[in-house]
């Protein structure tokens, strides 16, 4: 399941906020069941919000140009961040995304 909640944020190339919403939705239903995937969940929707945030900056920055070449830079980190953090679950692993900002705590 940690892997599903890792993959779940691939929706967000399909459906408007879908990157976060999926892992969202699978977080919310197993957190309580898998603490696996609780600790999976909380990484991958911090590391997704700052990518939204990330992302916003970017946009403001595209006045001064710079802003097109760090979106090209943010899609393929998230990219490959998020595949990097999918195989680390299916090895039981829970990856530490870089460039995340702990809006969700770990729990104690």
């Amino acid at each position: 399941m940690g892997i599903v909640v890792h993959v779940a944020s691939f929706a967000g190339y399909l459906i408007p906020f879908g990157s976060i919403l999926g892992p969202l939705i699978v977080w919310l239903m197993k957190r309580d069941e898998i603490p696996f995937v609780d600790e999976c969940g909380r990484n991958c929707l911090n590391f997704k919000i700052s990518m939204l945030i990330w992302v916003m900056v970017s946009f403001v920055l595209m006045f001064v140009g710079i802003g097109f070449i760090l979106i090209g830079l943010l899609a393929i980190i998230d990219i490959v961040l998020t595949i990097i953090a999918a195989m680390k679950a299916s090895e039981g692993v829970c990856y530490k995304y870089p460039l995340s900002i702990q809006f969700l705590k770990a729990r104690n």
